[in-house]
């Protein structure tokens, strides 16, 4: 599913189209009943629109600095070596309807990149409802070698975690799309229950992956969506890359308590750019990044959108 915008519209001819589909949009989710009347309202859109090299919408984005959170586990909890900065060089927009972040080096070998979320921290279907987050991407354009240690990705955790009233994975994060190493495959994934093994299988968590249709998934742009489905019992995650669905978990697949831990909340939405970490390097098979690793591939950002759904 992709929404009617496209760069060099005017502000008022894309607040027509975003009003349009909030109205008419088709749903993604299979099997929905066809008699079903559905509305869905506009909860989040940003198009990245601004002068170059200015920062993202300060009203809805949060711009995450340094290492980790206060008092949270150094390096992110990951193992990412970069350190997240408020420079444009490393994050800002592009002046083409783009959000660019850049990883990038000095000379003593130290890595930069930026890092978002969302202020809002309640995203969630209401009850019979829909949610969908979507977002337009093109990943870095490097593969092989000279990627290795790359990780962008598309994500949410559960509010209660940046509250503090709940550790992670136990409050729920939905990885919407990751990709490592330049790698042509994209993974989506639900991460709950206890830090090691338990319910979701941690720490890789209810994975999936796949190619993304027609092009490479680096250096080209792709929609990706997930879609969170109360309209059902069980109750369901979806993932989409270009409006094909890839995976899907239902809460069958874990217990009533660990589910509820994970989606009883409203969740937040990242952006970000990692260097090295534990998921490159289990792919690589070796730690990166490497002396080979090239800084400055950017990932780009066309737009961002949040939708609900209820029955009118």
């Amino acid at each position: 599913m992709k929404l009617p915008l496209r760069k060099g519209r005017t502000r008022r001819t894309v607040g027509v189209a975003l009003a349009a589909c909030c109205l008419s949009l088709a749903p993604l989710s299979a099997g929905a009943p066809a008699s079903a009347t559905r509305v869905w309202r506009l909860e989040l859109a940003d198009e990245f629109d601004g002068a170059a090299g200015s920062l993202p919408d300060a009203d809805k984005w949060i711009i995450d600095l340094g290492t980790g959170y206060p008092g949270g586990p150094p390096q992110w909890g990951t193992g990412e070596v970069q350190t997240y900065t408020a420079d444009p060089a490393n994050l800002s927009r592009d002046g083409n309807g783009n959000l660019r972040i850049t990883p990038l080096r000095d000379r003593a070998g130290r890595w930069t990149s930026g890092r978002i979320e969302t202020r809002r921290s309640d995203f969630q279907p209401p009850a019979g409802g829909r949610l969908r987050i979507e977002a337009r991407i093109q990943l870095p354009a490097v593969t092989g070698p000279a990627a290795e240690g790359y990780w962008p990705a598309l994500w949410t955790m559960g509010a209660p975690f940046r509250t503090g009233q709940a550790p992670s994975p136990a409050a729920g994060e939905f990885d919407i799309m990751e990709n490592v190493n330049g790698l042509n495959r994209i993974w989506g994934v639900m991460h709950c229950g206890t830090p090691t093994g338990g319910p979701c299988n941690e720490s890789t968590g209810i994975a999936a992956t796949t190619n993304c249709p027609r092009t490479r998934c680096t250096g080209h742009f792709h929609t990706y969506t997930l879609e969170w489905d109360r309209t059902t019992e069980p109750e369901r995650l979806s993932w989409y890359v270009d409006g094909s669905l890839y995976h899907t978990v239902s809460s069958a697949q874990v217990d009533e308590a660990t589910w509820s831990a994970a989606t009883g909340h409203g969740h937040f939405i990242l952006l970000n750019l990692a260097i090295g970490g534990g998921f490159p390097n289990a792919l690589a098979g070796n730690s990166t990044p490497t002396p080979r690793t090239r800084p400055g591939s950017p990932m780009l950002v066309d737009r961002v959108t949040v939708l609900t759904s209820g029955t009118a």
